[in-house]
């Protein structure tokens, strides 16, 4: 496989929303809005970049009796770089992510890649296919949380394009919307990929 294919199979072939269904917690969770979605999705991209480059240099260091124990720590690493630098930094949309932030240590997409790929393949392949399935993971939050937030705020990015006195469809904001708006995704996906 190509460097190319390593980057670019996170977004449709291997997505882990759209066609694994992995990190459902923070899919479901955190993408009320397009913000929030687009925040989650950059933290989990650099853990996931970060922690397969980390793992590709250590893994012939690693006896495979510890290796997952290993890579956790390797990944919990990062999440708290993550957490301390979002809330130094955009503490509004840190206090948004709230509990999500730490649970990134445990999100089966990023373990799933160390294992999978990371402890067994280079460091530029290991970077690309980190950088791959996070962007894809990033764009997949962000889309999700744009429609439930135009569908339940009128707004985008917080910039509000609907008059204060028109109706919204408030379901899509809440725990429901995240699941309906999820299945059609899912069957959009799955109509597309099956075309092409």
């Amino acid at each position: 496989m190509n460097q190319w294919q390593n980057f670019s199979k996170g977004f449709f072939k291997e997505n882990g929303v759209f066609v694994l269904l992995l990190g459902m917690c923070p899919t479901l969770g955190v993408t009320s809005s397009a913000i929030n979605g687009l925040g989650m999705g950059l933290a989990t991209t650099f853990v996931l970049v970060m922690s397969n480059v980390v793992i590709s240099l250590i893994k012939n260091l690693v006896p495979d009796k510890v290796r997952i124990p290993v890579f956790i720590v390797v990944i919990a690493s990062f999440v708290t770089i993550v957490q301390m630098t979002m809330e130094a930094f955009v503490p509004a949309l840190f206090k948004a992510l709230g509990v999500f932030i730490p649970l990134i240590v445990v999100n089966c997409i990023i373990l799933g890649r160390a294992e999978a790929f990371a402890s067994k393949n280079n460091v530029l392949s290991s970077l690309l296919d980190g950088l791959g399935i996070g962007l894809g993971f990033a764009m997949a939050l962000t889309m999700l949380g744009s429609i439930r937030e135009i569908l339940g705020n009128g707004s985008l990015f917080n910039f509000k394009f609907v008059p204060e006195d028109a109706s919204t469809m408030l379901v899509f904001v809440l725990s429901p919307g995240a699941f309906i708006v999820l299945g059609y995704l899912i069957a959009l996906v799955n109509r597309i990929r099956k075309v092409s």
